[in-house]
């Protein structure tokens, strides 16, 4: 009896042993389990390890995702499977690191890539120069230029930047000391996602491009979309601009009249929804990022629907004026109004090309640097408003008034007129020390403000284009016409002896090598600023801007020369009938 009594008792030993075994195990699983949820929850990312005072900032918005104040994002285990535009949505939030920018003026740079985006190996000499003229930042506006992906896939362009284009324009950013704001247009100019048939659906107007509209629900759909990657690919980023300038014909939709008949025709408080609704998605998603919006839209709203609306709690608006001379007392009133809305901070934003003409070729120094004097009496009045901040002033560049219109002037081209503006910012006018640093870095023996032209030498990047252009501006279209309207030439060799292929060859030969050197001369310098240009610049923007500012003269001396070969070799043959 005492064999089997024995085996028994180890064989009961042995099976508690397993299920304490057993016990440990699943008690470890749910430990791991309920560690890893908060991290999720409070936007802790593998390998981040987040400061008291970023985890205090976090935990500061949860109570609103809980009261409505802010965008939930839904819960992926609650989702059935979505397009990846979708899911982006439902991503966990991000924290950006937080930097302090209280003490610190921001100048700015706007890089406009919606035209004439340059190469990245371009970018890689510039940014260097920016800093050396007193920029500290980018305001980069890449539209189609970014590489969109799965749903958004359509919007990028043909020479769209790659995923690690982007990492290195941050990194050359940040080796030159020059913060990285990404621009995403997220209600007005978004004609480079309206203009594709996926998105027709998505216009304020059918007919029209230009803006979205704000109550269907794949609008917001979309914006987040762009914002999510965009903002996913600049993890440092501190601030993103939102846009939402100029957005044309809202409330003209059948959407949004039905909803102004509903709500006593407010169309500020149906912009402000929109960018409520914008501002909510970003602050829960990517705590840490603040938003700039340009501010014309809301220069007719009133401050109690501003204030009411609380925008002013995630966003701080840039006051736009690109004018030789501002209307300083009208800027201050938006300024006073916006302090009295509760914006805490505000920014201004000035030109330095693209602000002259549509098709601009070449830039008028003066009118960028009068713009910035302006603003210099601007900020220097802003004592007057305490209880508001100026942050920093942003100089734009553009290179097209809107996805569709032609290029403005070339940035080679405009490299004298940002370094002026710079200077003048950092030394408070364009005095005796700004024009010599500007001389200095640039590499010019001077430079002719009323001229607009940064003479003798010249070190800067780009610096062959911004020769040649000039030369072209001074001279293609002027030793053309000339050589179209002598006297000689009308008289013997006129279109209508052309059309009709006669003419005496002893009076067309007394100009012929007139016209043969002309014609050479002009086709070896486009030769070589079109190799240049390449350097700098990807094949459709050298044929854009080529076709608008070269071909349409040159093919008029192409014509001529020859019409020249053909007729003279006739040797004095009846014109054709």
């Amino acid at each position: 009896m005492q064999g089997p009594r024995k085996a028994v008792l180890v064989r009961l030993i042995v099976f508690l042993l397993i299920v304490m075994a057993a016990m440990k195990w699943f008690s470890n699983s749910s430990v791991e389990e309920h560690v890893s949820e908060p991290d999720m929850f409070w936007g802790k990312r593998e390998g981040d390890v987040m400061s008291p005072e970023e985890e205090s900032k976090v935990q500061e918005e949860a109570p609103k995702h809980a009261e409505g104040e802010l965008e939930k994002p839904q819960e992926p285990w609650k989702q059935e499977e979505k397009p990846d535009q979708q899911q982006q949505d439902q991503e966990k939030p991000k924290l950006h690191p937080v930097k302090d920018f209280s003490s610190t003026q921001m100048r700015i740079v706007h890089l406009d890539l919606k035209g004439a985006a340059p190469k990245v190996s371009y970018l890689e000499q510039i940014f260097p120069l920016l800093f050396k003229l007193g920029a500290n930042g980018v305001l980069i506006e890449y539209e189609d230029m970014f590489p969109y992906s799965g749903d958004l896939e359509i919007l990028k362009s043909e020479n769209a930047y790659s995923v690690e284009d982007i990492e290195k324009i941050q990194h050359l950013a940040e080796l030159s000391k020059l913060e990285v704001i990404p621009l995403v247009q997220v209600f007005g100019h978004l004609e480079f996602v309206l203009k594709h048939e996926k998105y027709h659906a998505l216009r304020e107007v059918t007919k029209f491009p230009n803006s979205l509209n704000p109550h269907m629900p794949d609008s917001l759909l979309l914006v987040k979309g762009l914002i999510s990657q965009v903002l996913d690919r600049h993890p440092k980023a501190s601030w993103i601009h939102v846009g939402a300038d100029e957005v044309y014909h809202l409330g003209e939709g059948e959407e949004s009249k039905n909803w102004l008949n509903s709500n006593n025709g407010d169309k500020g408080k149906m912009f402000l929804n929109h960018m409520k609704k914008v501002g909510g998605f970003i602050v829960s998603k990517y705590p840490g990022v603040s938003l700039l919006m340009w501010d014309d839209m809301m220069r007719q709203i009133s401050v109690e629907i501003l204030e009411e609306s609380g925008i002013a709690l995630f966003a701080s608006p840039m006051i736009w004026d690109y004018s030789s001379q501002l209307n300083i007392e009208l800027i201050e009133t938006y300024i006073s109004n916006y302090a009295k809305a509760g914006f805490k901070t505000v920014w201004f934003a000035s030109s330095f090309k693209g602000a002259s003409g549509s098709a601009q070729i070449w830039t008028p120094i003066n009118q960028h640097m009068n713009n910035q004097l302006s603003w210099l009496k601007v900020i220097g009045a802003m004592e007057k408003h305490p209880s508001i901040r100026f942050q920093g002033i942003a100089l734009t560049g553009w290179q097209r008034y809107d996805h569709f219109s032609a290029l403005c002037e070339l940035f080679p081209v405009a490299i004298p007129a940002m370094a002026v503006c710079l200077q003048s910012l950092v030394h408070g006018g364009f005095n005796d020390e700004a024009r010599k640093q500007t001389l200095n870095i640039l590499g010019c023996n001077s430079i002719n403000l009323d001229k607009s032209f940064c003479e003798g030498g010249g070190a800067f990047a780009g610096y062959e284009i911004y020769q040649m252009v000039h030369h072209i501006k001074e001279n293609l279209k002027m030793e053309i016409d000339n050589l179209l309207q002598d006297g000689h030439i009308r008289g013997t060799f006129s279109r209508y002896h052309r059309k009709y292929r006669f003419a005496n060859p002893r009076n067309i030969e007394m100009f012929g090598d007139r016209v043969f050197k002309l014609h050479d001369n002009w086709e070896k310098l486009i030769q070589d600023l079109y190799i240049h240009m390449g350097n700098i610049y990807f094949p459709d923007t050298v044929e854009e801007w080529m076709e608008e500012n070269v071909y349409f003269y040159m093919d008029q001396l192409k014509e001529l020369v020859k019409d020249y070969k053909q007729i003279i070799q006739l040797n004095g043959r009846p014109k054709t009938s």
